[in-house]
Protein backbone atom coordinates (compact mmCIF):
# COMPACT_ATOMS: atom_id res chain seq x y z
CA UNK A 1 0.00 0.00 0.00
CA UNK A 2 1.39 3.32 -0.95
CA UNK A 3 2.74 4.96 -3.89
CA UNK A 4 6.97 5.95 -3.32
CA UNK A 5 8.29 6.88 -6.28
CA UNK A 6 12.53 7.63 -5.70
CA UNK A 7 14.53 9.45 -8.13
CA UNK A 8 18.21 7.98 -7.45
CA UNK A 9 21.30 8.72 -9.63
CA UNK A 10 24.73 10.53 -9.71
CA UNK A 11 24.66 14.44 -8.74
CA UNK A 12 24.58 17.16 -11.03
CA UNK A 13 22.38 14.47 -13.74
CA UNK A 14 19.44 16.94 -12.91
CA UNK A 15 17.17 14.75 -10.51
CA UNK A 16 16.32 18.54 -8.39
CA UNK A 17 15.10 19.52 -11.69
CA UNK A 18 12.80 16.47 -12.63
CA UNK A 19 12.01 16.18 -8.78
CA UNK A 20 10.44 20.43 -9.43
CA UNK A 21 8.50 19.64 -12.42
CA UNK A 22 6.70 16.38 -10.80
CA UNK A 23 5.63 17.96 -7.94
CA UNK A 24 4.90 21.01 -9.67
CA UNK A 25 6.99 24.52 -8.86
CA UNK A 26 4.28 25.21 -6.45
CA UNK A 27 5.38 23.44 -3.88
CA UNK A 28 9.30 25.03 -3.96
CA UNK A 29 7.11 28.07 -3.52
CA UNK A 30 5.00 26.94 -0.68
CA UNK A 31 8.24 25.85 1.46
CA UNK A 32 10.41 28.51 1.12
CA UNK A 33 7.66 30.41 2.86
CA UNK A 34 8.20 28.73 5.95
CA UNK A 35 11.96 29.26 5.55
CA UNK A 36 12.81 25.67 4.12
CA UNK A 37 15.25 25.60 1.22
CA UNK A 38 17.05 22.58 1.88
CA UNK A 39 13.42 20.87 1.73
CA UNK A 40 13.50 20.27 -2.19
CA UNK A 41 13.69 16.37 -0.19
CA UNK A 42 9.88 14.82 -0.99
CA UNK A 43 6.59 16.03 -1.87
CA UNK A 44 3.25 15.29 -3.00
CA UNK A 45 2.56 14.74 -7.00
CA UNK A 46 -0.46 14.39 -8.62
CA UNK A 47 -0.85 12.70 -12.11
CA UNK A 48 -3.47 10.91 -14.33
CA UNK A 49 -5.68 10.67 -11.33
CA UNK A 50 -3.13 9.28 -9.02
CA UNK A 51 -1.05 10.78 -6.03
CA UNK A 52 1.93 9.77 -5.29
CA UNK A 53 4.81 10.96 -3.09
CA UNK A 54 8.13 12.04 -4.87
CA UNK A 55 11.44 11.37 -2.89
CA UNK A 56 14.35 13.15 -4.52
CA UNK A 57 17.83 11.51 -3.13
CA UNK A 58 19.87 14.54 -4.38
CA UNK A 59 18.30 16.26 -1.53
CA UNK A 60 20.32 14.44 1.07
CA UNK A 61 23.99 14.16 -0.15
CA UNK A 62 25.84 17.13 1.96
CA UNK A 63 28.43 18.26 -0.28
CA UNK A 64 31.65 15.99 -0.04
CA UNK A 65 33.39 14.68 -3.80
CA UNK A 66 35.04 11.77 -1.55
CA UNK A 67 32.10 10.10 0.42
CA UNK A 68 29.58 10.55 -2.78
CA UNK A 69 29.59 7.21 -4.15
CA UNK A 70 29.22 5.77 -0.95
CA UNK A 71 26.71 7.64 0.06
CA UNK A 72 25.15 7.23 -3.56
CA UNK A 73 25.33 3.18 -2.84
CA UNK A 74 23.45 2.84 0.21
CA UNK A 75 20.76 5.56 -1.30
CA UNK A 76 19.93 3.53 -3.74
CA UNK A 77 19.74 0.31 -1.23
CA UNK A 78 17.61 2.07 0.69
CA UNK A 79 15.48 3.79 -2.45
CA UNK A 80 15.40 -0.28 -3.28
CA UNK A 81 14.27 -1.55 0.16
CA UNK A 82 11.62 1.48 0.68
CA UNK A 83 10.26 2.56 -2.74
CA UNK A 84 7.81 1.43 -4.91
CA UNK A 85 8.70 2.74 -7.69
CA UNK A 86 12.70 4.01 -8.79
CA UNK A 87 13.30 6.86 -11.55
CA UNK A 88 17.20 6.15 -11.97
CA UNK A 89 19.03 9.13 -14.09
CA UNK A 90 21.89 9.41 -15.96
CA UNK A 91 23.13 12.23 -18.04
CA UNK A 92 23.48 11.65 -21.71
CA UNK A 93 26.39 14.32 -21.85
CA UNK A 94 28.73 11.85 -19.54
CA UNK A 95 28.02 8.74 -21.29
CA UNK A 96 27.19 5.66 -19.16
CA UNK A 97 30.09 6.34 -16.71
CA UNK A 98 31.41 3.36 -13.89
CA UNK A 99 29.03 4.31 -11.23
CA UNK A 100 25.91 4.02 -13.55
CA UNK A 101 26.96 1.02 -14.39
CA UNK A 102 26.93 -0.01 -10.82
CA UNK A 103 23.44 1.37 -9.89
CA UNK A 104 22.56 -0.08 -12.71
CA UNK A 105 23.50 -3.60 -11.24
CA UNK A 106 22.02 -3.39 -8.06
CA UNK A 107 18.37 -1.67 -9.48
CA UNK A 108 18.50 -4.94 -12.09
CA UNK A 109 18.72 -7.33 -9.21
CA UNK A 110 16.06 -5.97 -7.16
CA UNK A 111 12.35 -6.43 -7.73
CA UNK A 112 11.42 -3.09 -7.97
CA UNK A 113 9.94 -1.17 -11.05
CA UNK A 114 12.92 0.87 -12.34
CA UNK A 115 12.44 3.97 -14.80
CA UNK A 116 15.53 4.90 -16.52
CA UNK A 117 15.58 8.56 -17.14
CA UNK A 118 17.98 9.66 -19.73
CA UNK A 119 18.57 13.17 -19.54
CA UNK A 120 19.18 16.75 -21.42
CA UNK A 121 18.35 14.86 -24.43
CA UNK A 122 17.55 18.00 -26.60
CA UNK A 123 19.14 18.18 -29.56
CA UNK A 124 19.52 15.37 -32.64
CA UNK A 125 22.59 14.50 -32.25
CA UNK A 126 22.26 13.78 -28.31
CA UNK A 127 19.05 11.92 -29.33
CA UNK A 128 21.66 9.41 -30.97
CA UNK A 129 23.69 9.29 -28.52
CA UNK A 130 21.20 8.76 -25.76
CA UNK A 131 20.87 5.17 -27.52
CA UNK A 132 23.69 3.66 -25.91
CA UNK A 133 21.51 4.14 -22.49
CA UNK A 134 19.93 0.75 -23.45
CA UNK A 135 22.37 -1.23 -22.75
CA UNK A 136 22.22 -1.13 -19.38
CA UNK A 137 18.93 -3.37 -19.83
CA UNK A 138 16.16 -1.44 -18.84
CA UNK A 139 13.05 -1.87 -20.97
CA UNK A 140 11.37 1.17 -19.57
CA UNK A 141 14.07 3.52 -20.92
CA UNK A 142 12.84 7.05 -21.34
CA UNK A 143 14.92 9.95 -22.98
CA UNK A 144 13.95 13.41 -21.73
CA UNK A 145 15.32 16.92 -20.60
CA UNK A 146 13.92 17.70 -17.37
CA UNK A 147 15.03 21.02 -17.99
CA UNK A 148 12.49 22.47 -20.47
CA UNK A 149 10.56 19.18 -19.96
CA UNK A 150 10.01 17.72 -22.83
CA UNK A 151 9.50 14.26 -22.56
CA UNK A 152 8.69 14.09 -18.91
CA UNK A 153 5.05 13.55 -19.28
CA UNK A 154 5.40 9.90 -21.09
CA UNK A 155 8.01 8.81 -18.42
CA UNK A 156 5.15 9.84 -15.30
CA UNK A 157 2.16 8.09 -17.90
CA UNK A 158 4.61 5.09 -17.78
CA UNK A 159 5.24 5.42 -13.58
CA UNK A 160 1.70 6.30 -13.05
CA UNK A 161 0.90 2.98 -14.81
CA UNK A 162 2.67 1.39 -12.79
CA UNK A 163 1.46 2.22 -9.11
CA UNK A 164 -0.92 0.14 -7.76
CA UNK A 165 -4.78 2.14 -7.31
CA UNK A 166 -5.20 3.57 -3.93
CA UNK A 167 -7.84 1.74 -2.34
CA UNK A 168 -8.22 2.12 1.39
CA UNK A 169 -9.97 -0.76 2.49
CA UNK A 170 -12.31 0.12 5.25
CA UNK A 171 -13.62 -1.25 8.92
CA UNK A 172 -10.26 -2.71 9.50
CA UNK A 173 -8.41 -1.83 12.70
CA UNK A 174 -7.26 2.09 12.30
CA UNK A 175 -3.43 2.52 11.72
CA UNK A 176 -1.87 4.56 13.21
CA UNK A 177 1.95 6.23 12.91
CA UNK A 178 3.72 7.96 15.24
CA UNK A 179 6.33 10.16 13.03
CA UNK A 180 8.78 12.93 13.75
CA UNK A 181 12.46 13.89 14.10
CA UNK A 182 15.41 11.34 15.24
CA UNK A 183 15.67 11.53 19.24
CA UNK A 184 12.00 13.32 19.70
CA UNK A 185 11.08 10.08 21.64
CA UNK A 186 8.99 7.57 19.50
CA UNK A 187 10.02 4.66 20.67
CA UNK A 188 9.53 5.74 24.29
CA UNK A 189 5.99 6.69 23.60
CA UNK A 190 5.65 3.10 21.83
CA UNK A 191 7.07 1.76 24.65
CA UNK A 192 4.95 3.39 26.84
CA UNK A 193 1.87 2.57 25.22
CA UNK A 194 2.35 -0.81 24.67
CA UNK A 195 4.02 -1.10 28.67
CA UNK A 196 6.59 -3.07 27.05
CA UNK A 197 10.16 -2.39 26.04
CA UNK A 198 9.50 -3.95 22.58
CA UNK A 199 12.25 -1.42 21.25
CA UNK A 200 15.71 -1.12 22.82
CA UNK A 201 15.75 2.86 23.30
CA UNK A 202 18.84 3.86 23.34
CA UNK A 203 20.39 7.78 23.71
CA UNK A 204 22.14 7.28 19.85
CA UNK A 205 19.84 8.75 17.43
CA UNK A 206 18.30 6.11 15.10
CA UNK A 207 19.08 3.46 16.59
CA UNK A 208 15.75 1.67 16.64
CA UNK A 209 15.24 -1.57 15.09
CA UNK A 210 12.66 -2.16 12.13
CA UNK A 211 9.35 -0.46 11.62
CA UNK A 212 7.27 -2.70 14.04
CA UNK A 213 3.47 -3.33 13.32
CA UNK A 214 1.90 -3.38 16.63
CA UNK A 215 -1.59 -5.03 17.12
CA UNK A 216 -2.59 -2.61 20.54
CA UNK A 217 -5.42 -3.98 22.56
CA UNK A 218 -6.19 -2.47 26.02
CA UNK A 219 -8.32 -0.40 27.58
CA UNK A 220 -11.31 -1.37 25.17
CA UNK A 221 -8.79 0.55 22.83
CA UNK A 222 -7.37 -1.36 19.62
CA UNK A 223 -5.33 0.22 16.91
CA UNK A 224 -2.13 -0.79 14.42
CA UNK A 225 0.84 0.94 15.85
CA UNK A 226 2.76 1.19 12.88
CA UNK A 227 6.55 2.44 14.82
CA UNK A 228 9.07 3.68 12.43
CA UNK A 229 11.80 4.31 14.36
CA UNK A 230 13.69 1.87 12.78
CA UNK A 231 17.19 1.74 11.66
CA UNK A 232 18.41 -1.85 11.00
CA UNK A 233 21.83 -1.95 10.64
CA UNK A 234 24.14 0.30 12.52
CA UNK A 235 26.17 0.93 9.48
CA UNK A 236 23.78 2.59 7.72
CA UNK A 237 23.63 5.45 10.61
CA UNK A 238 26.43 7.24 10.28
CA UNK A 239 26.10 7.23 6.63
CA UNK A 240 22.50 8.37 5.33
CA UNK A 241 20.78 8.55 8.73
CA UNK A 242 18.72 11.38 7.61
CA UNK A 243 17.69 10.04 4.36
CA UNK A 244 16.41 6.72 5.84
CA UNK A 245 14.62 8.43 8.95
CA UNK A 246 12.62 10.15 6.23
CA UNK A 247 11.82 7.43 3.56
CA UNK A 248 10.56 5.60 6.66
CA UNK A 249 8.48 8.60 8.08
CA UNK A 250 7.00 8.84 4.38
CA UNK A 251 6.46 5.02 4.26
CA UNK A 252 4.58 5.45 7.67
CA UNK A 253 2.57 8.57 6.59
CA UNK A 254 1.41 6.19 3.44
CA UNK A 255 0.12 3.64 5.44
CA UNK A 256 -1.10 5.22 8.21
CA UNK A 257 -5.05 6.56 8.74
CA UNK A 258 -3.87 9.20 11.40
CA UNK A 259 -0.42 10.48 11.95
CA UNK A 260 0.95 11.19 15.31
CA UNK A 261 3.60 13.98 14.91
CA UNK A 262 5.87 14.01 17.98
CA UNK A 263 7.86 17.52 18.61
CA UNK A 264 9.96 18.08 21.08
CA UNK A 265 8.71 21.06 23.14
CA UNK A 266 12.29 22.15 23.88
CA UNK A 267 12.92 22.66 20.83
CA UNK A 268 9.57 23.57 19.28
CA UNK A 269 8.54 22.93 15.31
CA UNK A 270 10.88 22.92 13.18
CA UNK A 271 11.36 22.54 9.15
CA UNK A 272 11.18 19.02 8.91
CA UNK A 273 7.94 18.84 11.03
CA UNK A 274 6.36 21.31 9.16
CA UNK A 275 7.64 19.37 6.08
CA UNK A 276 6.06 15.92 7.43
CA UNK A 277 3.33 17.89 8.13
CA UNK A 278 2.31 18.99 4.93
CA UNK A 279 3.04 15.80 3.36
CA UNK A 280 0.40 14.17 5.84
CA UNK A 281 -2.09 16.70 4.97
CA UNK A 282 -1.60 16.30 1.03
CA UNK A 283 -1.61 12.72 1.75
CA UNK A 284 -5.22 13.46 4.08
CA UNK A 285 -4.16 11.86 6.70
CA UNK A 286 -5.66 12.46 9.43
CA UNK A 287 -3.12 13.96 12.37
CA UNK A 288 -2.38 14.40 15.52
CA UNK A 289 0.45 16.63 17.33
CA UNK A 290 1.86 15.72 20.50
CA UNK A 291 3.96 17.77 21.71
CA UNK A 292 6.73 15.29 24.04
CA UNK A 293 9.19 16.58 26.62
CA UNK A 294 6.39 18.78 28.28
CA UNK A 295 8.13 18.55 31.59
CA UNK A 296 11.01 19.35 30.56
CA UNK A 297 9.99 23.13 29.59
CA UNK A 298 10.06 26.14 31.86
CA UNK A 299 6.41 26.48 32.59
CA UNK A 300 6.38 30.21 33.72
CA UNK A 301 7.10 31.66 30.50
CA UNK A 302 5.39 29.12 28.49
CA UNK A 303 1.98 28.37 29.03
CA UNK A 304 0.67 25.22 27.16
CA UNK A 305 -1.91 28.39 25.17
CA UNK A 306 0.71 30.48 24.22
CA UNK A 307 2.80 27.43 22.73
CA UNK A 308 -0.26 26.02 21.03
CA UNK A 309 -1.03 29.62 19.41
CA UNK A 310 2.61 29.82 18.44
CA UNK A 311 1.98 26.25 16.51
CA UNK A 312 -1.21 27.10 14.82
CA UNK A 313 0.73 29.92 13.37
CA UNK A 314 3.09 27.92 11.74
CA UNK A 315 1.01 25.26 10.26
CA UNK A 316 -1.75 27.46 9.32
CA UNK A 317 -3.89 27.20 7.11
CA UNK A 318 -4.73 23.98 8.27
CA UNK A 319 -5.09 24.75 12.18
CA UNK A 320 -7.80 22.52 13.10
CA UNK A 321 -5.65 19.80 14.44
CA UNK A 322 -5.30 18.52 17.69
CA UNK A 323 -2.18 19.86 19.70
CA UNK A 324 -1.45 17.25 22.81
CA UNK A 325 1.37 17.78 25.48
CA UNK A 326 2.82 15.07 26.96
CA UNK A 327 5.81 13.46 28.17
CA UNK A 328 6.84 10.10 27.08
CA UNK A 329 8.96 8.99 29.90
CA UNK A 330 6.73 10.39 32.54
CA UNK A 331 3.75 8.99 30.57
CA UNK A 332 1.88 11.69 30.99
CA UNK A 333 -1.67 12.14 28.94
CA UNK A 334 -0.38 9.13 26.30
CA UNK A 335 -3.77 7.07 26.75
CA UNK A 336 -5.11 11.07 26.09
CA UNK A 337 -2.70 10.88 22.86
CA UNK A 338 -4.74 7.83 21.66
CA UNK A 339 -7.92 8.73 22.44
CA UNK A 340 -7.62 11.61 20.41
CA UNK A 341 -6.09 9.69 17.34
CA UNK A 342 -9.49 7.34 17.46
CA UNK A 343 -11.79 10.34 17.64
CA UNK A 344 -9.65 12.07 14.11
CA UNK A 345 -10.12 8.54 12.55
CA UNK A 346 -13.64 8.48 13.59
CA UNK A 347 -13.55 11.64 12.10
CA UNK A 348 -11.95 11.06 8.68
CA UNK A 349 -14.60 8.52 7.80
CA UNK A 350 -17.73 10.72 8.57
CA UNK A 351 -20.02 10.40 6.12
CA UNK A 352 -22.76 13.01 6.22
CA UNK A 353 -26.30 12.89 4.59
CA UNK A 354 -26.79 14.48 1.78
CA UNK A 355 -30.04 16.07 2.77
CA UNK A 356 -28.39 17.23 5.83
CA UNK A 357 -25.07 18.62 3.98
CA UNK A 358 -27.81 21.09 1.92
CA UNK A 359 -29.65 22.07 4.98
CA UNK A 360 -27.19 23.46 6.95
CA UNK A 361 -24.53 24.61 4.30
CA UNK A 362 -26.86 26.34 1.69
CA UNK A 363 -28.83 28.80 4.22
CA UNK A 364 -25.10 30.02 5.08
CA UNK A 365 -24.24 29.76 1.36
CA UNK A 366 -27.16 32.22 0.99
CA UNK A 367 -26.09 34.32 3.70
CA UNK A 368 -22.45 34.89 2.41
CA UNK A 369 -22.93 34.04 -1.41
CA UNK A 370 -19.43 33.74 -3.36
CA UNK A 371 -18.30 37.13 -4.87
CA UNK A 372 -19.85 37.90 -8.37
CA UNK A 373 -17.41 37.47 -11.10
CA UNK A 374 -17.82 40.22 -14.26
CA UNK A 375 -21.07 40.67 -13.24
CA UNK A 376 -22.51 37.35 -13.01
CA UNK A 377 -23.80 35.85 -10.40
CA UNK A 378 -22.43 32.75 -8.86
CA UNK A 379 -24.76 30.18 -7.48
CA UNK A 380 -24.33 27.04 -5.97
CA UNK A 381 -27.20 25.01 -5.96
CA UNK A 382 -26.20 21.36 -4.58
CA UNK A 383 -23.56 19.73 -2.33
CA UNK A 384 -22.98 16.21 -1.86
CA UNK A 385 -20.10 14.43 0.15
CA UNK A 386 -17.80 12.23 -2.33
CA UNK A 387 -17.48 8.66 -1.85
CA UNK A 388 -13.70 8.80 -0.89
CA UNK A 389 -12.21 7.40 1.96
CA UNK A 390 -11.49 11.01 3.60
CA UNK A 391 -13.65 14.14 3.66
CA UNK A 392 -14.11 15.20 0.24
CA UNK A 393 -17.08 17.12 -1.03
CA UNK A 394 -18.52 18.35 -4.52
CA UNK A 395 -20.40 22.01 -4.60
CA UNK A 396 -22.21 21.85 -7.75
CA UNK A 397 -22.40 25.62 -9.33
CA UNK A 398 -23.05 27.85 -12.71
CA UNK A 399 -19.31 29.27 -12.76
CA UNK A 400 -16.88 27.02 -10.76
CA UNK A 401 -13.55 28.28 -11.96
CA UNK A 402 -14.67 31.95 -10.96
CA UNK A 403 -14.89 30.54 -7.33
CA UNK A 404 -11.92 32.13 -5.67
CA UNK A 405 -10.04 30.22 -3.00
CA UNK A 406 -11.09 32.53 -0.49
CA UNK A 407 -14.71 31.58 -0.70
CA UNK A 408 -12.91 27.73 -0.55
CA UNK A 409 -11.45 28.70 2.73
CA UNK A 410 -15.31 29.76 4.04
CA UNK A 411 -16.68 26.65 2.97
CA UNK A 412 -14.09 24.51 4.52
CA UNK A 413 -14.77 26.77 7.69
CA UNK A 414 -18.50 26.49 7.90
CA UNK A 415 -18.25 22.66 7.15
CA UNK A 416 -15.58 22.47 10.21
CA UNK A 417 -18.34 24.69 12.54
CA UNK A 418 -20.97 22.24 11.68
CA UNK A 419 -19.07 18.86 11.51
CA UNK A 420 -16.73 17.70 13.63
CA UNK A 421 -13.73 17.23 10.89
CA UNK A 422 -10.89 17.88 13.88
CA UNK A 423 -7.64 16.93 12.53
CA UNK A 424 -8.44 15.78 9.19
CA UNK A 425 -7.61 17.83 6.06
CA UNK A 426 -10.89 18.24 3.81
CA UNK A 427 -11.12 18.66 0.19
CA UNK A 428 -13.26 20.62 -1.82
CA UNK A 429 -14.60 20.83 -5.69
CA UNK A 430 -16.72 22.97 -7.44
CA UNK A 431 -18.26 21.10 -10.25
CA UNK A 432 -20.56 22.42 -12.68
CA UNK A 433 -24.00 21.43 -12.26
Amino acid sequence: MGNIVAIVGRPNVGKSTLYNRLIGERQAIIHDTSGVTRDRQYGSSFWNGKTFTVVDTGGFVQHSEDIFETAIRSQVKIAIEEADVIIFMVDVTTGITDLDEEVAGMLRRSDKEVFLAVNKVDNQQRRLDANEFWSLGFENTFFLSSITGSGTGDLLDAVTDSLEEEEEVMNEVPKFAIVGQPNVGKSSLTNALLGAERNIVTEVAGTTRDSIHTKYAKFGKEFLLIDTAGIRKKAKVHENLEFYSVMRAIRAIEEADVCLLMIDATLGIESQDLSIFRLAQRRNKGIVLLINKWDLVEKETNTARDYEAEIKNRIAPFTDVPVIFISALEKQRIFQAIETALQVYENRNRKIKTSRLNDVMLPLIDKYPPPAHRGHFIKIKYITQLPTYFPAFAFFCNHPKHIKESYKNYLENQLRKNFNFTGVPVSIFLRKK
